[in-house]
């Protein structure tokens, strides 16, 4: 037990090295660790080491989704939603289509069910992925939205269809309305129970007298409520979190106290690296198993095989960002579209950034290993062997070679509707002191007329500067309740200025975590006074 547990210690000192290293070559961290464990997984010592399917979809997927709803901007979602929905779903069920095709006609023994299990394991983008690699490159706010977007959502979606193939597989039966019907239900019915969690959430939140620490412990806690609920009612696990958790973090500054945003934005900001870390490592890590598991098919005929998978999925979907690229110029005569003017550069762009991930390898490993009649299941070795080949030639090949293809078909210098960062900054801060001033001047005019700390902060808005509480006046209780009060309605405008499409919701939030911090450090100086 000691040996083992110092060999997980060593795994995580040995990712923190890896990450060090993606940083200082510029790289997205998951193609250095995914590589980095492909290295290791030739040392005996770590041969034991493998992913239960059940463990990442239990623990590792819930607070996974959770983390990335939080960190998505619910504005940026909503308005590349037809964009965004069109490929989690619709892009999703035509990619499993295509491959489960060419997999029955050109891989032997593969039926049509069986190519449509591997065509939903592979078809989704991975959303941890896509993340971090878009971290290193220089690309528009709606394309990295409709990016992340996707892969956020698309989840669903190809688990739905890994589940139907499963029954199709096993019992040899697939009727198409029963199953569109299901499939309708399976989505439906998993943003419902993820929304009706989350209001009991928010009703806790909001009406029980919980501290700091309770609050972060509840949120660690709301990701696996959500999936669970759902997946007990056989519905989708993964848009439940997805859905609870955009609800929660929208509605995060009318529940959440300022400590408890600044806290809770740390913790699960080290969880989230420490999770996904350890989970692009055990991806690497697990060749040496998947290659002993191929039996009678030979090596390179499992090479081959992943080859022409990946290329299926990488100009299948060439083709469908394309051709929604001119479907969007056509369907805009018609009805009002975020832009209605893509071109072809984007859609290359969108086109290329199909990373896969850890959702496809726990869905092929989540393969039982044997039908219900006792027979072995059909193919699931050269199933995961090309699931393993489809992850690491999109993550490591399209990840290392998308700032190249961003670069040549210049997507970065593609047009925005945000303002340049400069004129939003200003902006901002013209709203602010005008509001914070206009505050001041109409219902605190006696407090401004003797309360010096209050004048100055009085003078620091007439200078359109940014809000900072003065040492001198911080022990006055007229100055504290005063500021505290400003630093509410700052977030109203804030709150307010974020509907408008010319701001960039990342600076939104700068400016928001700004206020917390400042209410954070007047409160921390009133309470050691």
């Amino acid at each position: 037990m000691q040996h083992t547990f110092l060999i997980y210690i060593s795994l995580i000192l040995i990712i923190l090295f890896l990450v060090m290293l993606a940083e200082k070559l510029k790289v997205a961290y998951p193609i250095i660790l995914v590589l980095g464990g492909l290295l290791l997984s030739f040392f005996d010592g770590t041969r034991f080491i493998s992913i239960n399917p059940d463990l990442i979809f239990i623990i590792f997927l819930p607070p996974l989704l959770y983390e990335a709803a939080w960190d998505i901007s619910w504005k940026n979602l909503w308005r590349w939603r037809r964009v965004i929905l069109s490929f989690a779903f619709l892009i999703v069920l035509v990619t499993s289509l295509v491959v489960a095709l060419v997999s029955s006609w050109l891989i032997p023994g593969f039926t049509l069910a069986l190519g449509f299990l591997l065509g939903g394991i592979v078809s989704p983008p991975d959303a941890v992925s896509a993340g971090s690699v878009m971290r290193y490159v220089k690309i528009s706010r709606g394309m990295s939205a409709i990016i992340e977007g996707e892969s956020l959502m698309n989840d669903a979606s190809s688990l739905i269809v890994f589940r139907f193939a499963l029954i199709a597989v096993d019992t040899g039966r697939f009727v198409f309305h029963e199953a569109a019907l299901s499939f309708v239900l399976v989505i439906v019915m998993g943003v419902a129970i993820g929304l009706a969690v989350a209001l009991v959430y928010y009703a806790i939140y909001k009406w029980l007298p919980t501290s700091t620490n309770m609050d972060i412990v509840l949120s660690l806690t709301a990701p696996y409520v959500m999936y669970i609920a759902a997946e007990s009612f056989h519905v989708s696990g993964v848009l439940a979190v997805v859905s609870g958790g955009l609800f929660l973090s929208v509605k995060s500054h009318l529940y959440l106290s300022q400590r408890s945003r600044l806290r809770g934005a740390n913790v699960w900001s080290t969880l989230g690296f420490v999770l996904n870390g350890l989970i692009f490592m055990l991806i690497g890590l697990q060749l040496p198993n998947i290659v002993g598991q191929l039996g009678d098919v030979r090596l390179s005929q499992a090479i081959g095989y992943g080859l022409l998978i990946t290329g299926v999925l990488v100009v299948g979907r060439l083709l469908s960002t394309l051709g929604a690229s001119a479907f969007t110029v056509w369907v805009s005569k018609y009805i009002t579209t975020a832009d209605s003017r893509p071109g072809w550069r984007n859609p290359i762009i969108f086109g290329w950034a199909g990373m896969r991930g850890v959702v496809s390898l726990a869905a092929a490993l989540s393969i039982p290993l044997y039908l219900h009649n006792g027979a072995p299941f059909p193919q699931r070795n050269l199933i995961l062997f090309i699931t393993f080949m489809v992850i690491l030639l999109t993550l490591v090949v399209q990840g290392l070679t998308l700032p190249l293809v961003i670069r040549w078909v210049r997507g970065g210098e593609n047009r925005d509707i945000t303002l340049p960062h400069k004129e939003q900054e200003l902006l901002l801060r013209k709203k602010l002191s005008h509001y914070s001033l206009q505050f001041l001047d109409d219902q605190h005019r006696t407090e401004l007329e003797h309360n010096r700390p209050l004048q100055q902060l009085r003078e620091r808005f007439a200078n359109d500067q940014l809000p900072q509480d003065d040492n001198a006046g911080v022990w006055h209780e007229d100055y504290r309740r005063i500021y505290l009060q400003l630093l509410e309605i700052q977030r109203d405008v804030l709150h307010k200025l974020n509907r408008k499409n010319e701001l960039d919701d990342e600076i939104i939030r700068k400016y928001l975590t700004m206020l917390d911090l400042e209410e954070e450090k007047l409160r921390m100086k009133f309470e050691g006074a």
